[in-house]
């Protein structure tokens, strides 16, 4: 079942997108960031076990980004990812976004729903402020994706 995240799924959601960072897939997030963020996060629970998250961040004025898409190993394949990731365009055109992005390591995944590539240097210079805090930073290997709502 695909919900809004509560406190009691942050530990969990920790653990799913921190697997996938020690393997270098994805940036790690630390349970300061998730509580902070709580409200951006989307999960699919079943069994009261946390099997895939997702979290819409609005970025600036028109602009949200799709962040810590994370499915467990196991249940890849299923459609979690892709029921996420329609939560978060259904609730970033709710929200009056018009463009959506991503960062990431798997651009033909996003590429399926209709998002393009595109420059970083296109992104707004508030897109770059969590970016700063990055320990890859200064070589960054995300490649960045963008669709019109």
């Amino acid at each position: 079942m695909i919900r809004k995240a509560k406190i009691k799924d942050i530990k969990q959601i920790q653990a799913l997108i921190n697997n996938f960072a020690k393997k270098d897939l994805m940036l790690p997030r630390s349970l300061n960031e998730l509580y902070e963020n709580i409200r951006d996060f989307w999960v699919n629970e079943e069994n009261r076990k946390i099997l895939g998250c997702a979290a819409l961040h609005v970025s600036w004025q028109d602009l949200a980004e799709i962040k810590s898409l994370a499915v467990a190993k196991n249940k890849q394949k299923k459609g979690i990812g892709k029921e996420l990731i329609r939560s978060c365009l259904k609730e970033a055109g709710e929200l009056g976004a018009k463009k959506i992005f991503v960062l990431t390591y798997k651009p033909k995944y996003f590429q399926k729903f209709g998002f393009r590539r595109i420059k970083h240097a296109k992104l707004p210079h508030k897109v770059w402020a969590e970016c700063i805090n990055c320990h890859k930073f200064s070589d960054c290997q995300e490649i960045a994706l963008i669709k019109n709502l």
